[in-house]
Protein backbone atom coordinates (compact mmCIF):
# COMPACT_ATOMS: atom_id res chain seq x y z
CA UNK A 1 0.00 0.00 0.00
CA UNK A 2 1.36 3.23 -1.34
CA UNK A 3 1.08 5.92 1.22
CA UNK A 4 1.82 10.06 0.15
CA UNK A 5 2.17 12.70 3.39
CA UNK A 6 1.03 15.74 1.35
CA UNK A 7 -0.40 18.55 3.78
CA UNK A 8 1.13 19.20 7.45
CA UNK A 9 -1.55 21.94 9.33
CA UNK A 10 -0.22 24.54 10.96
CA UNK A 11 -1.34 26.22 13.81
CA UNK A 12 -0.94 30.06 13.37
CA UNK A 13 -2.83 33.04 15.23
CA UNK A 14 -2.91 34.98 12.14
CA UNK A 15 -3.38 33.71 8.57
CA UNK A 16 -2.41 36.89 6.64
CA UNK A 17 0.76 37.15 8.15
CA UNK A 18 1.36 33.40 7.95
CA UNK A 19 0.77 33.50 4.15
CA UNK A 20 2.94 36.50 4.16
CA UNK A 21 6.01 34.61 5.89
CA UNK A 22 5.84 31.67 3.83
CA UNK A 23 4.75 32.94 -0.06
CA UNK A 24 6.62 36.24 0.15
CA UNK A 25 9.99 35.37 2.91
CA UNK A 26 10.21 31.39 1.95
CA UNK A 27 9.07 31.77 -1.11
CA UNK A 28 6.65 29.10 -1.28
CA UNK A 29 4.53 28.54 -3.91
CA UNK A 30 0.43 29.87 -3.19
CA UNK A 31 -1.47 26.78 -3.79
CA UNK A 32 -4.81 27.36 -2.09
CA UNK A 33 -6.51 30.45 -0.39
CA UNK A 34 -10.41 29.93 -0.20
CA UNK A 35 -13.25 30.66 1.98
CA UNK A 36 -15.56 27.47 1.41
CA UNK A 37 -17.65 29.09 4.33
CA UNK A 38 -18.54 31.52 6.39
CA UNK A 39 -15.81 31.64 9.15
CA UNK A 40 -13.38 28.71 7.56
CA UNK A 41 -10.70 29.61 5.36
CA UNK A 42 -7.90 27.24 4.40
CA UNK A 43 -4.57 28.53 2.57
CA UNK A 44 -2.06 25.68 1.68
CA UNK A 45 1.45 26.73 0.42
CA UNK A 46 4.17 24.22 -1.10
CA UNK A 47 7.75 24.49 -1.02
CA UNK A 48 9.56 24.96 -4.14
CA UNK A 49 9.99 21.23 -5.41
CA UNK A 50 8.23 19.70 -2.79
CA UNK A 51 5.62 17.10 -3.02
CA UNK A 52 4.65 17.80 0.48
CA UNK A 53 2.98 21.03 1.42
CA UNK A 54 1.81 23.25 4.62
CA UNK A 55 -1.73 24.64 5.13
CA UNK A 56 -3.02 26.65 7.70
CA UNK A 57 -6.67 28.66 8.58
CA UNK A 58 -9.51 29.47 10.74
CA UNK A 59 -12.63 27.37 11.11
CA UNK A 60 -11.20 23.83 10.98
CA UNK A 61 -10.05 21.73 13.80
CA UNK A 62 -6.82 20.72 12.09
CA UNK A 63 -5.66 24.23 12.30
CA UNK A 64 -7.50 24.36 16.32
CA UNK A 65 -3.66 23.55 17.73
CA UNK A 66 -1.50 25.92 19.69
CA UNK A 67 0.12 28.83 17.74
CA UNK A 68 4.11 28.16 17.80
CA UNK A 69 3.84 24.65 19.05
CA UNK A 70 5.10 22.55 15.36
CA UNK A 71 8.74 21.72 15.94
CA UNK A 72 11.61 21.18 13.23
CA UNK A 73 10.08 21.01 10.17
CA UNK A 74 12.63 19.57 7.80
CA UNK A 75 13.40 21.65 4.49
CA UNK A 76 15.91 19.57 2.76
CA UNK A 77 18.29 21.58 0.42
CA UNK A 78 21.13 20.51 -1.47
CA UNK A 79 23.12 23.16 0.24
CA UNK A 80 22.20 24.81 3.55
CA UNK A 81 24.63 27.65 3.07
CA UNK A 82 23.25 28.71 -0.44
CA UNK A 83 19.66 28.24 1.19
CA UNK A 84 20.22 30.22 4.31
CA UNK A 85 22.23 33.20 2.82
CA UNK A 86 19.19 33.41 0.50
CA UNK A 87 16.65 33.45 3.38
CA UNK A 88 18.90 35.97 5.18
CA UNK A 89 18.70 38.39 2.09
CA UNK A 90 15.19 37.99 2.71
CA UNK A 91 14.68 39.23 5.92
CA UNK A 92 14.52 35.68 7.31
CA UNK A 93 16.17 34.85 10.99
CA UNK A 94 18.23 32.21 10.19
CA UNK A 95 20.63 30.41 12.89
CA UNK A 96 24.07 29.62 12.17
CA UNK A 97 24.35 26.35 10.42
CA UNK A 98 25.50 23.13 12.40
CA UNK A 99 27.48 20.59 11.71
CA UNK A 100 25.92 17.14 13.12
CA UNK A 101 28.09 14.48 11.54
CA UNK A 102 27.25 12.01 9.09
CA UNK A 103 27.58 14.68 6.46
CA UNK A 104 24.72 16.19 7.92
CA UNK A 105 24.09 20.30 8.31
CA UNK A 106 21.29 22.16 9.59
CA UNK A 107 19.86 25.56 9.88
CA UNK A 108 17.03 26.97 11.92
CA UNK A 109 14.78 29.69 11.88
CA UNK A 110 10.87 29.92 13.11
CA UNK A 111 7.64 31.20 11.47
CA UNK A 112 6.18 34.47 12.66
CA UNK A 113 3.79 32.18 15.79
CA UNK A 114 7.17 30.17 16.29
CA UNK A 115 6.69 27.40 14.56
CA UNK A 116 10.44 25.80 14.08
CA UNK A 117 11.61 24.77 10.39
CA UNK A 118 15.40 23.36 9.77
CA UNK A 119 17.27 23.37 6.54
CA UNK A 120 18.77 20.19 6.58
CA UNK A 121 21.46 19.41 3.83
CA UNK A 122 22.74 15.78 4.06
CA UNK A 123 26.06 15.21 1.69
CA UNK A 124 25.08 12.42 -0.01
CA UNK A 125 22.16 14.08 -2.01
CA UNK A 126 23.37 16.03 -4.56
CA UNK A 127 22.52 16.80 -8.14
CA UNK A 128 20.72 13.95 -9.31
CA UNK A 129 20.41 11.99 -5.76
CA UNK A 130 18.47 15.14 -4.61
Amino acid sequence: MDMKLELVPLPVADVDRAKAFYVEKLGFHLDVDVTPAGGVRVVQVTPPGSGCSVGFGTGLEAYAGEPGSVRALHLVVEDVDVARTELVARGVDVGPVTDVGGGVRYAGFADPDGNTLELQEMAWRRSETF
